[in-house]
């Protein structure tokens, strides 16, 4: 496989761009109308349920990839609204979903699965999917795919 020149290379991108941007956007719209959660709070509540309810509050942010002072003050307001709870302990501090977080997470998967499903699923067929899933992955895992 030839390597795209920079006009390629820049196309390519812009459509990858375009892509995810109109498809994280369409979802993000179904959740936030079926859950009243931001973008931000789903992200949590997710990232803590599938971790079995308790994480470190900087392995979260790393799993998001945000800094921790955006993620403390999202805490705080997710604290308020009792869908988790922080708790100092050695090196650091500990984040425990609360029953509100878990039922709220649990409540929005399905919303979750179906508007994944029709934004993006659905115009893909099954080779495609799975090709997708390849290409994300080893773009996730730092391969060059040399």
């Amino acid at each position: 496989m030839s390597t795209p020149g920079p006009a390629e290379s820049t196309e390519l991108w812009l459509l990858w761009k375009r892509a995810h941007e109109l498809v994280r956007a369409a979802v993000v719209a179904d959740m936030t109308t079926a859950s009243g959660l931001s973008e931000a709070e789903l992200s949590v509540l997710v990232c803590l349920h599938e971790s079995g309810g308790v994480l470190r509050q900087n392995a979260i942010a790393a799993a998001l990839g945000w800094d921790r002072t955006r993620l403390s003050h999202l805490l705080t307001r997710m604290e308020k609204r009792d869908y988790l709870v922080r708790a100092k302990v050695a090196n650091g501090v500990e984040v425990t979903l609360r029953p509100a977080g878990r039922r709220t997470v649990e409540a929005s998967v399905p919303s979750l699965n179906d508007s994944t499903r029709r934004h993006l699923l659905d115009r893909l067929g099954p080779d495609d999917a799975k090709a997708l899933r390849d290409i994300v992955e080893r773009l996730l895992s730092g391969e060059d795919g040399r």
